[in-house]
């Protein structure tokens, strides 16, 4: 399995072993050993549900600081929407992007921008005969990776169209090269302003292979109070947005899936609720729809855990914002309309990385299974997770793959001691 950098760790001298991330993990990688959890890197996909449930604050998010873009001459701010709805009072996303101008950025380039764009290519990317429906976004890195460990056949579903993230860049770096010939490629510096860590191991671990023009990746939490001190309501700022409704709702569910302008799509958010859907469509017991968005975050990227905001306020003030705005300020025109250039798509699907493959071997993988199964019936079924498996199955895994013969459980062995 090829080597998957991550951008959600613990902080071991915070943890206290209190089960609560093992229970809420979606893809069981958390374990309670020695009294702290131990993340499995095969089975992580960086949702961020550790760091938002964590009473104790061990799981932590690692991403770039700001100071990391001194390097570069001439920087440029990658605003995910989500940003717009943090503060209060603010009837103008500009105020927002002349914030970054005043903080160190030399120019400021909006993801919801590239977000219409893409939205347009995606509108005849669903018309296209003999692409495989439901067509499932690829706009949500964790969701990506997770049909990537456990959904192999939704593979080919997944459109084939680069988030807006990446075109972002793309346009931003190519747009300050032209309009500053004197600057050289390695002059100009990207970085993305994101609202969870599922884009932090997006960029880093694509950085290469897709040719990802994005140097750092920065947290919303971040920049938040920095942005505070730099805005100033009552002053005159530049007309500097270039979006519309269309772009900035993308930042909640649903957003994406409004911008194909039909009602044949499926729109769901939260990581449980995404898994449930994902079983449905291997199940084929869903409805015909052509197109389905996926968050893993509750309420779309507003819930991401590296913002600020209580998502339910940040979304209310999304629509605010959006309210005086026009659908879209970034229209294709007749001949963009025939076809989607290449450089909006990406030839490399997901591989399937199975994290719970038992074994290489069909019959020692048979007989695996049957041994966890045999371990589970003389297991209590309660999923307590006293053991440090988040159920009771898990810990039959865990004995099975260890070769340890029955494994440790604190039920059964109070239950022994009571006899």
């Amino acid at each position: 399995m090829a080597s998957y950098e991550h951008s959600v760790l613990l902080d071991r001298s915070r943890c206290t072993g209190c089960t609560t991330c093992l229970h809420h993990c979606p893809t069981e990688a958390i374990r309670i050993r020695d009294g702290h959890a131990v993340i499995s890197e095969s089975r992580c996909i960086d949702c961020g549900e550790c760091i938002r449930m964590c009473p104790h604050k061990a799981k932590k998010a690692v991403s770039s600081k700001l100071e990391d873009m001194n390097r570069f001459k001439y920087k440029i701010a990658l605003p995910a929407p989500t940003l717009y709805g943090q503060f209060d009072n603010m009837e103008d996303v500009d105020y927002v992007l002349d914030g970054l101008l005043k903080i160190g950025f030399d120019d400021v380039f909006e993801v919801s921008k590239a977000a219409e764009l893409v939205s347009a290519y995606t509108r005849q990317y669903i018309k296209t005969q003999g692409i495989r429906l439901p067509v499932i976004s690829s706009a949500c890195p964790v969701v990506v990776r997770l049909i990537g460990l456990m959904y192999p056949s939704l593979s080919e579903n997944i459109m084939r169209l680069h988030p807006p993230v990446t075109m972002a860049a793309k346009m931003a770096k190519e747009r300050a090269l032209k309009s500053n010939p004197e600057l050289k490629p390695e002059d100009v510096g990207v970085c993305f302003i994101t609202p969870c860590p599922g884009k932090v191991s997006y960029v880093n671990n694509n950085r290469e292979h897709l040719g990802l023009d994005i140097d750092e990746v920065v947290s919303i939490s971040d920049v938040y109070f920095m942005l505070i001190n730099a805005m100033k309501p009552d002053t005159e700022v530049k007309s500097l947005s270039d979006s519309g409704m269309i772009g900035i709702g993308w930042a909640s569910s649903g957003g994406e899936s409004a911008a194909i302008l039909n009602d044949d799509y499926l729109a769901a958010d939260g990581i449980e609720n995404v898994i449930h859907v994902l079983n449905q469509i291997e199940d084929g017991n869903i409805p015909p729809v052509r197109f389905i968005e996926l968050n893993a975050c509750p309420g779309g990227c507003v819930g991401g855990v590296l913002t600020v905001q209580n998502p339910f306020i940040a979304k209310a003030r999304l629509q605010s914002l959006r309210r005086y705005l026009p659908v879209s300020m970034n229209y294709l025109s007749p001949e963009e309309e025939q076809y989607i250039p290449d450089g909006y798509f990406f030839d490399r699907l997901p591989e399937y990385e199975p994290a719970g493959q038992l074994s290489s071997s069909m019959a020692e993988s048979m007989r695996m299974m049957a041994d966890i199964q045999k371990i589970r019936e003389q297991l209590p079924g309660i999923d307590c997770g006293a053991c440090g498996a988040p159920t009771c199955r898990a810990n039959a895994e865990d004995a099975v793959r260890k070769g340890i013969g029955f494994p440790y459980c604190p039920i059964l062995k109070a239950r022994e001691a009571e006899k």
